[in-house]
């Protein structure tokens, strides 16, 4: 929760942007260099791995990539977003018209503009303008929940961070000065912009904590930190398609994200701890990312080898369920007729085709508990 008070509390430790030249950041180059080349390594056999996949393929990954990452960056808000709108609303950007099919709401929009921004402009300039516009999208009402916010510009009051209620607040953390956030985005901006020789990856971790230290608007810093690091990600993997979401990951290990970055406002230059973290989910969702690209394979070689095989709709939707790692538990005739909406008798039939056929086997000896799986020999890259 965040809310703005006039009056400062006495703070017991310095903040980092109280030392001098505080953006001049350090940290531990051997240690640093050793996660990075691991996360380049991952993300080049991500990339690698997304090419192999026809143009279908990879267009609706990015959707569904896209769709995750703003709906995970709001949930880390506290913000619940439609999944079928943002769904639409991106896919309308991206031209698949099949999969824009639900109208959405004015904050949909907005959130949606500013993502889609970041990437597919990812190769332009960060600019003051252009983050007052992604400001002014997010709260297109002018208002943040019941509070009234200055939209469209950098805030005017004093800015502190608090949890807890009324009477007994908890201050996490005190952001600089209204009169000095001009002059700090400014700094922030021209080292955004230089072409330096710091890794994209890298810079996209400092980029965020930097940004998430100056705190330059009223509400919406969260949101708009994390599409900045996507903007520098998207540079990082030279391409605009997205196929991870480090807002999804962040997610997963919210926790641990704020304890760090509580940790680090209070250091003196010293990052390291910060880019340590930031390397690791990044690469934590890389892995996950893996994980889903394996299973797109897997099912798009599995049909290219089945291709002249006769399948009815019921065998279709229940192997691909089985395919793309959705269905869960044990596959039985008792979930096979509840899912694909036939008798007992039918889902047995549809079953017994697919073992005559080599694609499904039994897993134990029978009686009321017998279940099957799909064969290993018949799913690419198996053991």
């Amino acid at each position: 929760m965040r809310r703005k008070f006039s009056i400062l509390l006495f703070m017991r430790k310095k903040y980092i942007y109280q030392f001098e030249n505080w953006a001049d950041f350090t940290w531990e180059e051997g240690e640093i260099q050793v996660l990075l080349g691991t996360v380049r390594l991952l993300q080049g056999k991500v990339l690698g791995t997304m090419q192999a996949l026809g143009f279908s393929q990879k267009i609706e990954t990015s959707l569904n990539t896209l769709t995750l990452d703003v709906i995970k960056s709001s949930e880390i808000e506290g913000e619940k977003l439609n999944y079928a709108q943002v769904r639409s609303s991106i896919a309308r950007r991206l031209g698949l018209e099949k999969f824009s099919n639900a109208r959405s709401s004015r904050n949909v929009e907005g959130i949606v503009d500013m993502t889609m921004d970041a990437v597919q402009n990812a190769n332009l300039p960060l600019s003051e303008e252009r983050l007052f516009g992604w400001h002014a999208a997010l709260f297109p009402t002018g208002w943040s929940g019941l509070y009234k916010i200055a939209v469209g510009k950098y805030r005017t009051e004093e800015m502190q961070v608090v949890s807890g209620a009324i009477g007994n607040e908890k201050v996490h953390y005190e952001a600089p000065k209204p009169k000095f956030v001009k002059k700090e985005m400014d700094v922030f901006f021209e080292w955004f912009n230089n072409k330096n020789k710091i890794d994209a990856i890298l810079k996209a971790a400092i980029a965020h904590f930097w940004f998430i230290i100056i705190h330059p608007f009223d509400d919406g810093n969260g949101r708009i930190a994390r599409a900045i690091t996507d903007l520098m990600l998207t540079r990082s993997d030279a391409s605009l398609q997205r196929f991870y979401s480090m807002s999804a990951q962040i997610l997963k290990e919210r926790k641990k994200y704020y304890s760090v970055l509580q940790e680090c406002q209070h250091k003196e230059k010293d990052i390291t701890q910060w880019l340590k973290w930031f390397l690791q989910c990044l690469r934590n969702a890389l892995l996950e990312t893996e994980k889903i690209t394996n299973l797109v394979l897997q099912k798009a070689e599995f049909w290219d080898k089945h291709k002249n095989t006769e399948f009815n709709g019921r065998q279709r939707i229940m192997l691909n369920k089985l395919l793309d790692g959705s269905f869960k538990g044990k596959l039985n005739t008792v979930k096979w007729a509840k899912m694909a909406k036939c008798s007992h008798d039918t889902a047995l039939r549809d079953i017994k085709d697919l073992m005559e056929k080599g694609i499904l086997s039994q897993e134990n000896a029978g009686g009321k508990n017998v279940s099957y799986e799909l064969c290993q020999l018949n799913l690419p890259h198996g053991d």
